[in-house]
């Protein structure tokens, strides 16, 4: 009888348990009772008593019990490993969001590049990233909408190309072979270039100034440059870098194309 009572473990818990907490009691009150006659502090002493027997219980209930703990904490990991592998994804969405959240390196309605994705911040939510997507070349909606899972925004680098929205360095290269000597006309294609750029010059320099300020650096403009180089085949590249509106980048290309090319055709001519 007596041994299997002591081989019930909630049986032999319960019996310490309560001659701890039975002891403790006994010894605290004495030692209330004995500091109260002296007239003495022992608030510590009761409270370092506590701690131990409280210390005391739990190592015997975990010796008791230390197989089913062992057992149960194994069941718990392997129960949440499942779950970390079947929501991985979705963690790491959340974490994307709480990325972007506490670092906020972009707002809605920001222009940036994620990977080689461009676009508009539309939305965002813990899962998601919504961008309308932009073509980077000519700046312009494409009219397509990408959603992208949030954790690409931890692993792809982030651009916030939201300056682009109102003023861009545009770029762009003329290839012709080299029929041609191109510092024959490249002041005055120069000339047509700052007529082009005349208009706004006065908000291109503001601008171009509100950009470095803010973030401490040097970017080609407000003046257009027009650069002479060579390819590796040795055709002549004439090298424009125009900064301007956005809307207008395409247009000052188109009118600098089409000039560059009747001086090129007018040069040719004339050999």
């Amino acid at each position: 009888m007596i041994e299997s009572l002591l081989e019930n473990k909630s049986i032999v818990t319960a019996v310490l348990a309560i001659a701890i907490i039975t002891v403790k009691l006994v010894i605290t009150r004495l030692i209330k009772h004995r500091a109260k006659k002296k007239k003495l502090d022992k608030r510590l002493s009761v409270n370092l008593l506590n701690n131990l027997f409280n210390f005391a219980l739990i190592c015997v209930v975990f010796n008791i019990w230390s197989v089913e703990i062992q057992k149960f904490a194994f069941s718990i990991a392997a129960f949440v490993v499942a779950i970390v592998l079947v929501t991985r994804e979705f963690i790491q969405c959340l974490i994307g969001f709480i990325y972007v959240v506490s670092n906020r390196p972009f707002r809605i309605g920001d222009w940036i590049q994620v990977g080689n994705y461009c676009g508009e911040v539309n939305s965002i939510d813990w899962i998601n990233l919504t961008l309308l997507e932009v073509n980077i070349s000519n700046y312009q909606f494409t009219g397509k909408t990408l959603y992208m899972p949030n954790n690409q925004l931890v692993t792809s680098a982030i651009k916030n190309l939201n300056f682009l929205k109102r003023y861009a360095v545009h770029h762009f290269t003329i290839t012709r072979d080299g029929s041609v000597n191109p510092f024959e006309f490249i002041d005055t294609l120069k000339v047509k270039a700052n007529g082009y750029c005349a208009d706004f010059n006065d908000v291109a320099v503001r601008y171009n100034q509100v950009i470095e300020s803010r973030f401490d650096i040097k970017i080609a403009g407000p003046d257009p440059h027009i650069e002479v180089a060579t390819s590796e085949l040795g055709d002549t590249q004439i090298i424009f870098t125009i900064f301007c509106p956005t809307e207008r980048a395409m247009e000052i290309e188109n009118k600098l194309t089409a000039d560059f090319m009747n001086f090129w055709f007018s040069a040719k001519s004339h050999k």
